[in-house]
């Protein structure tokens, strides 16, 4: 049953996400950071009370709230997602989106805040830095990008033109 063969990918992304944040937590201040490799790729301590890009609605407490009940929301969507499908690359997808919200739902009910560490530069391509992230916002983006991927190239089209039943005619 394909449904549930890939729960572990939402297991390891939610565990390797806690881990990293764990290790970073625990052995950096707030706001330090280190060069991994050049510019290009620094590990910087960080959080995150709003959303993705650091998206905010207010303040901390109500960034808090709105951002887990809409992560419960997605979670339940997601739950319903796989149940429905029979194809592995969304299969595969909804479970990796799945671990990267219950990865960052974690952080916020446990810190009221998310922890971001992955900071890179790619070469002002649309901003000077790219917003600080994390391995759960990883797994959401390449979920995603898989999903794109299998709607444009694996998806068959819908040729057949849709026919509305009209009752009485």
């Amino acid at each position: 049953m394909i449904k549930f063969k890939y729960y572990w990918i939402t297991v390891f992304v939610v565990l390797l996400d806690q881990a990293t944040k764990l290790r970073v937590r625990h052995t950096m201040e707030l706001w330090e950071s280190f060069s991994v490799w050049g510019d290009f790729f620094r590990i910087n301590y960080v959080t995150n009370y709003g959303g993705a890009f650091s998206l905010s609605i207010g303040d901390a407490s109500l960034n808090r709230v709105f951002f887990m009940v809409a992560t419960l929301i997605a979670m339940f969507l997601l739950v319903i997602l796989i149940l429905k499908t029979d194809k592995l690359m969304p299969a595969i997808a909804y479970w990796m989106i799945l671990g990267g919200a219950i990865g960052n739902l974690i952080d916020r009910i446990a810190y009221g805040y998310v922890i971001d560490f992955l900071d890179f530069d790619f070469f002002d391509f649309i901003i000077s830095r790219w917003p600080v992230f994390n391995i759960a916002d990883s797994a959401v983006t390449i979920g995603v990008i898989i999903l794109v991927i299998d709607l444009i190239f694996f998806s068959p089209p819908d040729n057949q033109p849709r026919s509305i039943k009209t009752q009485g005619i």
